[in-house]
């Protein structure tokens, strides 16, 4: 007992290759080196029991506390006297959970899972996840975060506000777990499609890290949300009374850059080099400006611009199985030049450079960018933000995005604009008259800002499109045939990312290691998901689509000299599925 103890508070051992568990976390408890039915010893700062056990989300287990365990913990009494097992209660639960109407209310009552009863959560997750994605990521969480406010219960995660400048390291010690894995980390300022929502983009970290655990097999008390805030220039929170955060103007340029670099720094101080900090719902300027400071000194890694092109890359190269012909004989045209239509840009000319061995250069010129100003041309350059520039190729300057897909005429229409609405049905008959199957991603969160609907895209194509959408879409039928649309999620590509970087030690992200996820994302494609006009593999088999990615990216990190835990395992795909979190009971002593 004591070595237990002793490895518990020193946090010692790191990388030790035989106390690696659930995606790569030190297991000094022996949870995951236990078989399920061996017993283990519930801790928390002591043995954990009676009252406060119940009210251990880690280690509560509810009903389903045996007569045995029971007596041992000083339970009887606290309980009512029925005994049910895991899979009765998530019967219950989803019954429950489908008698509500209103999506915001399932996702209450997901959270309320969550800090009553982390194992059952992730069970319900992962068993449901089709069902639940929708509930606790987008849409629904987009419309939680507008509500943060009004649904606040007690707080998930760290909030760093400009009143902790010169006290961050002191904050971060204050968070119970030590040995962090991955980070999610945003400021609020463009949450989805709905803007600057402040302190109450909290809902964004909180809701990526449970999809990390809960498809990526990342340990849940690795995961650690963080929202940074240095207020909101959304005067309708400003003038709420429940508004949880900072009552002021957003602070800008060396204010901002100092509470971020004193951030970046205190994280690496207190958890080392190898801790992922995945950046989330950054405006613009921020978002770029950050992972390009950031990616030489820390593993860095933006959703939005890296997470986003991945997994629309992976859409695409299943998308040209049906469509017939190369990348490179493709043409893209972009409706948005912010993070994700750059970053998707930029990711597809690499892969059209890496495929055709031509300079970078060269696989640009196939891809064009409309922004709110019309088509990015090259007698707009000076005027240009730097991210854009790239993009910007010779030609007449053009004003709408229907008179772009008429003078481009692209193969493939992408949408990250965050504007609802704008794939017009004349834009869509116009992509169908010159392509026997269109290739149309609408991209933008949550499903109000998506630039056109599934059926929209149907209808107005006359079934000739292969569509793909951000969010969620029903499947659509026209003319007595059924359409399944493809949601272009990232949930398909960050949580396995996450653990290909933690299984193989990674101290950096590169771009190589995203292609790496994306052509094992299109892989898992496979013929029979083709005939139902599928071009993402069905969410229900995520868990093993993760490991999949996990092995790819960790070959690559270890390819490129960026992996430090060694030696390197012969089996990548098995050792990733063996780090894989479990969400079944355990039995106490």
């Amino acid at each position: 007992m004591e070595s237990t103890t002793n490895t518990m508070v020193n946090g010692s051992d790191l990388d030790n290759n035989n106390a690696a568990g659930g995606g790569g976390v030190v297991d000094v408890y022996g949870e995951d080196f236990a078989t399920e039915d061996q017993l283990i010893t519930p801790w928390t700062v002591s043995v954990a029991s009676g009252y406060t056990l119940l009210r251990d989300p880690r280690h509560n287990k509810g009903l389903a506390f045996t007569e045995n365990e029971r007596d041992a913990h000083y339970l009887r009494g606290l309980l009512p006297p029925a005994l049910m097992n895991q899979e009765l209660q998530e019967k219950r639960l989803m019954h429950n959970l489908r008698q509500y109407k209103v999506p915001l209310q399932r996702y209450v009552a997901m959270m309320d899972l969550q800090e009553r009863n982390e194992r059952l959560f992730y069970k319900l997750l992962i068993d449901n996840v089709e069902e639940l994605l929708p509930v606790v990521y987008t849409p629904t969480v987009g419309e939680a975060c507008q509500k943060y406010g009004s649904i606040f219960r007690r707080p998930q995660g760290l909030y760093i506000s400009l009143k902790e400048k010169g006290k961050i390291l002191e904050v971060l010690k204050n968070w119970p777990e030590r040995n962090i894995q991955v980070i999610v980390v945003t400021d609020g300022e463009r949450i989805l499609g709905l803007g600057d929502l402040g302190c109450q983009g909290m809902g964004i970290p909180v809701g990526k890290l449970s999809l990390y655990t809960a498809l990526g097999g990342l340990r849940p008390s690795a995961c650690l949300p963080i929202t940074i805030d240095v207020g909101t220039n959304n005067e309708q929170l400003l003038n709420d009374e429940f508004y949880i955060g900072l009552r002021q103007k957003r602070a800008t340029g060396q204010e901002y850059a100092e509470l971020l670099q004193e951030f970046m720094t205190a994280v690496k101080q207190n958890y080392g080099e190898k801790v992922l900090i995945q950046f989330e719902d950054f405006a613009n300027h921020n978002a770029f400006e950050l992972l390009s400071k950031y990616s030489s000194s820390h593993l860095v890694f933006n959703d939005d611009i890296q997470g986003t092109a991945s997994v629309v890359l992976a859409g695409i190269l299943s998308a040209l199985k049906l469509v017939g012909g190369t990348l490179a004989d493709q043409t893209f045209l972009f409706l948005g030049a912010g993070e994700a239509g750059t970053g998707i840009a930029e990711l597809i000319a690499l892969e059209m450079s890496k495929q055709t061995k031509a300079p970078i250069e060269e696989a640009r010129k196939k891809i064009w960018l409309v922004d709110s100003k019309g088509l990015i041309v090259s007698s707009r350059k000076e005027s240009l933000q730097h991210f854009k520039k790239p993009w910007a190729h010779e030609h007449a300057p053009i004003k709408s995005l229907l008179d772009a897909v008429k003078a481009i005429k692209p193969t493939m229409l992408m949408g990250t604009s965050g504007v609802g609405k704008t794939f017009t049905k004349e834009v869509v008959e116009a992509m169908a008259s010159f392509n026997e199957k269109p290739v149309i991603f609408a991209l933008s969160n949550p499903t109000s800002q998506s630039e056109c609907t599934a059926e929209e895209a149907y209808t107005w194509s006359k079934g000739q499109a292969i569509f793909a959408s951000g969010s969620p879409f029903d499947p659509v039928e026209y003319n007595g045939k059924v359409f399944v649309p493809g949601q272009g999620n990232n949930a398909y590509i960050f949580p396995g990312l996450g653990l290909g970087l933690i299984i193989s030690g990674a101290i950096r992200v590169r771009d190589e290691m995203l292609l790496a996820a994306s052509e094992a994302l299109a892989a898992q494609v496979t013929q029979e998901h083709f005939d139902k006009g599928l071009i993402y593999p069905p969410f229900t088999n995520i868990r093993k689509i993760s490991a999949h990615i996990a092995a790819k990216v960790a070959a690559k990190a270890y390819d490129l000299g960026l992996a430090s835990r060694l030696p390197r395992p012969k089996d990548l795909v098995s050792y990733a599925e063996s780090c894989m979190y479990s969400p079944m009971y355990r039995s106490y002593r």
